[in-house]
């Protein structure tokens, strides 16, 4: 209201001014007194009110405007900055002493603000305390064996550990019997589902039915409650009648590895399968007593040759190597194939004898006076000339005497 006021007479002022000389005449026409004689106090200002002068002091000056306005530094709060107020004509910061302890105070648009800092709490205008973080938790809206946690300014209840159920009703024990977990686990002392397993070193452990079966691995030795080892881990730790080490355990390399009836020997620890002296057969399928076809097998005759069981001239069993049909040589050697097979391939003058190709007449065919020719691979047998007779048998010298010879030739042929 007070700066309305200052404005009006600022500008009654200026239109004095400006209109002096109107004024002036008027007023000494009339014979009232004006602004010009000066009558307001110093810092005063004066101004005119139906035509009468009106003293007031100068903005923010205070005082009788009659004798003296004094100047000041603030009449209201928007003379002074934002973060301060007027008081007594002053700007000032009301924030000093009047917050509460710890507390903080800020002055926007004049208006001064009490509040607690971050991290505390409480009445800013008495005192504010360091904020507790289980406040929220000290009266626990949680349950019976439960756990309080204050996140976020929130509190969060949850079961402890060994316990179940709802954290805002009440946790029990996770079990009280085996039979409240699953089967591969067991109630414990501490009422918690866990595994039964307890057995020693190197054991393990089979839980059937909430119960632990402990047994030590396979071939390895010891007491599955306090430990168990492998039967060996190098051959050196094995006993002579199982000299091999073989995925920890002791064995014997020649066990059911050899056929039925074989021999087996071990060089080192590697088996060496044999058929005793006198059985024959595969080592390792089945060995079996020698027969006579074993005489020939393998074959001990030459090439292409045959081979027969057959006995010597004491009787004793041994083979006999004959070339096969159409070869020729040393059966105990080699058999080649002979030079023929038929009488075609041989010429006319020679038959297909032994596989080879000979003269057919070999001095036996005819008689001992006739004649033997080679002909279309056989023998012709004919009497020479000056003689008759069957030249199979023989040929006589043909006599004169026909009667003589007719009877001697038909006793050769009757009789």
């Amino acid at each position: 209201m007070e700066h309305l006021q200052t404005t009006v007479m600022l500008l009654f002022s200026l239109f004095a001014i400006i209109n002096g000389g109107y004024y002036q005449s008027k007023i000494l026409s009339s014979g009232n007194i004006g602004c010009e004689d000066h009558i307001c106090g110093t810092n005063a200002r004066c101004t005119l009110s139906e035509d009468r002068p009106v003293c007031s002091c100068m903005n923010l000056h205070i005082g009788d405007p009659l004798l003296r306005c004094t100047r000041v530094e603030c009449l209201i709060n928007e003379d002074c900055i934002k973060s301060k107020v007027c008081s007594n004509n002053r700007c000032i910061n009301l924030c000093n002493d009047l917050c509460g302890i710890n507390a903080l105070c800020e002055t926007k648009n004049h208006v001064p603000t009490c509040y607690c800092p971050p991290g505390h709490t409480g009445d800013p205008f008495t005192s504010c305390h360091i904020v507790d973080p289980l406040d929220a938790c000290k009266a626990s809206p949680c349950g019976t064996n439960t756990k309080c946690e204050v996140v976020n300014s929130i509190p969060v209840c949850s079961c402890l550990p060994g316990y179940r159920g709802s954290p805002l009703t009440g946790c029990h024990h996770e079990c009280e019997n085996d039979n409240e977990c699953p089967n591969h686990l067991a109630c414990s002392s501490s009422f918690r589902c866990e595994s039964p397993c307890k057995c020693g070193i190197s054991a393990e452990c089979q839980v059937i039915n909430h119960q632990a079966k402990c047994t030590c691995p396979n071939n390895w030795l010891g007491n599955p409650f306090i430990s168990c080892r492998p039967e060996c881990t190098t051959h050196s730790d094995c006993p002579k009648n199982k000299p091999a080490c073989f995925y920890q355990k002791c064995i014997n390399p020649c066990d059911g590895v050899c056929g039925i009836n074989a021999d087996c020997n071990l060089r080192g620890i590697t088996p060496v399968c044999s058929c005793p002296k006198h059985m024959t057969g595969n080592p390792f399928i089945n060995c079996r007593l020698f027969e006579a076809r074993d005489l020939c097998e393998p074959n001990p005759c030459g090439t292409n040759a045959i081979c027969t069981p057959g006995h010597d001239n004491t009787g004793k069993e041994r083979p006999v190597c004959t070339c096969s049909t159409g070869y020729i040589g040393n059966a105990l050697i080699n058999c080649q194939r002979g030079e023929c097979f038929t009488d075609s391939e041989c010429p006319d003058n020679k038959s297909c004898i032994d596989y080879t190709c000979q003269n057919p007449c070999t001095g036996k065919e005819c008689g001992p006076t006739a004649t033997c020719t080679p002909r279309s691979h056989i023998a012709v047998c004919t009497c020479p000339n000056g003689t008759r007779g069957d030249a199979l048998y023989n040929c006589d010298p043909i006599d004169n005497r026909s009667v003589y010879s007719y009877g001697r030739a038909y006793r050769h042929r009757y009789y």
